[in-house]
């Protein structure tokens, strides 16, 4: 049997400066996600960790305890792997200030 799958850009050509969130995924249907982040541009962003959260109704947001560390150079990558999310899933966090990164963000789900 084929699993089912698909992606979905929930971030494009975005400037994060300061607190940032993607728009709300719902993946209910999904038994695992993966969340990738590119950066288009970087600058001050080093060592700077994105949070997974996740809600029962994409209004009222948890932190699932996931975390990823952002891209901090030009097409740079990062990725979180998370299972046992329920039905809602969005990527914040906190820049510093000065710090800036142009971003795509994917998510990649598989039933």
């Amino acid at each position: 049997m084929v699993r089912e799958s698909t992606s979905a850009i929930v971030g494009r050509n975005e400037i994060w400066r300061s607190d940032f969130a993607t728009e709300p995924y719902e993946a209910g249907w999904a038994g695992e996600l993966v969340l990738f982040v590119r950066a288009l541009e970087a600058g001050g962003a080093d060592g700077v960790e994105a949070r997974v959260q996740i809600s029962p109704d994409g209004m009222h947001w948890v932190d699932e305890g996931t975390r990823l560390t952002l891209p901090s150079r030009k097409d740079a990558i990062g990725y979180a792997r998370i299972a046992h999310f329920g039905n809602w899933v969005r990527l914040v966090g906190t820049l510093p200030d000065g710090a800036a990164l142009k971003i795509i963000v994917t998510i990649h789900a598989k039933a």
